[in-house]
């Protein structure tokens, strides 16, 4: 018989235990973990499709936003074999990520106290494997990415409404370009454009950014830094590039996030970016993002396409 703090559900195929589920992981709204276990499998059938193929690096906050966490790449301790996993060679180690695809997997993972999920560029069905199958990170061979990132990080003195400015002009010049532009905020400060590319190795995908964003940078050095300096970032946004690379990963679309208030990575409607006014506008709860599907739909399904452009070239 299940313990007091146990509960025993049906998700999909399987039967799960799920533990501790009044904990508080929010402290200053209350949120708890039941609230987040039901969060994700709310919004499992919009999440699935972006979470497919990737290698996830969770961000577990066992006992609250508020008392620390760990990051977590590797198979979590007495994984089910049902989970999903992929080994990728990088760096000298072969690591076993965790890979998911069905409702019982992400709550799983919720259940984990795995607020954040971040995820790569590339899916596993783009790379190259060695004769054991692992997926080779490295060399010649690293995954090829099937979209691009322009990561907007806002440095001290940045609000929302500058962020949104800055969006407005990196969309516009994405799509002169010839490249289709779709945006999420990051469920904190910044916001994050993607598009859609043919399967290009990571490492190219990385050099076209810089070189999108250093173009940015001397057009508007007022604005744009491509330096991860801090003192170079008071008062602009910081176009970070390396979001790109193969080995990096970043939050998910309909990814909580551990700030004081629970908060998720929101796609977001272009006409939303440019009537922003307020620093605390584009901040969404989890049932914020729930009711915006329900009217929107998935506002980030396009950059799943197999069929993206190949890589416009850049004037000097």
């Amino acid at each position: 018989m299940p313990a007091q703090n146990e509960v025993r559900v049906n998700v999909g195929e399987r039967t799960l235990t799920l533990t501790n589920l009044d904990k508080v992981l929010y402290p200053s709204t209350g949120f708890t973990k039941a609230e987040v276990v039901q969060y994700y499998l709310a919004i499992a059938p919009t999440m699935l499709p972006h979470l497919a193929g990737r290698c996830l690096t969770r961000i577990r906050f066992p006992n609250g936003v508020d008392k620390g966490s760990f990051y977590e790449k590797n198979l979590p301790s007495g994984a089910p074999p049902w989970l999903g996993r992929d080994l990728v060679a990088a760096s000298g180690e072969t690591i076993s990520y965790v890979t998911v695809s069905t409702p019982e997997e992400l709550v799983l993972l919720a259940n984990l106290a795995s607020l954040e999920l971040h995820a790569p560029q590339w899916v596993v069905d783009d790379t190259t494997r060695r004769a054991d199958g692992a997926v080779i990170m490295d060399g010649l061979d690293e995954p090829r990415a099937t979209t691009l990132m322009v990561d907007l990080d806002p440095g001290t003195g940045i609000t929302m409404v500058d962020s949104a400015h800055a969006a407005m002009i990196v969309a516009t010049s994405l799509a002169e370009l010839g490249l289709l532009p779709y945006v999420k905020t990051t469920g904190s400060k910044g916001l994050q454009i993607s598009a859609a590319i043919a399967p290009t190795p990571s490492e190219q995908v990385t050099d076209w950014v810089k070189q999108f964003s250093q173009r940015l940078a001397t057009q508007q050095p007022d604005r744009f830094v491509v330096t991860m300096a801090k003192d170079q970032r008071v008062g602009r946004i910081y176009l970070d590039y390396l979001q790109n690379k193969a080995a990096r990963n970043t939050i998910a679309a309909y990814s909580m996030r551990a700030r004081e208030y629970p908060s998720v990575a929101t796609p977001l409607l272009w006409d939303e970016v440019a009537a922003v006014t307020s620093p605390d506008d584009l901040r969404f709860s989890p049932a914020d993002v729930l009711a915006r599907i329900e009217e929107h739909g998935d506002l980030f399904a396009d950059v799943l396409t197999r069929d993206g452009p190949e890589l416009p070239l850049l004037e000097a």
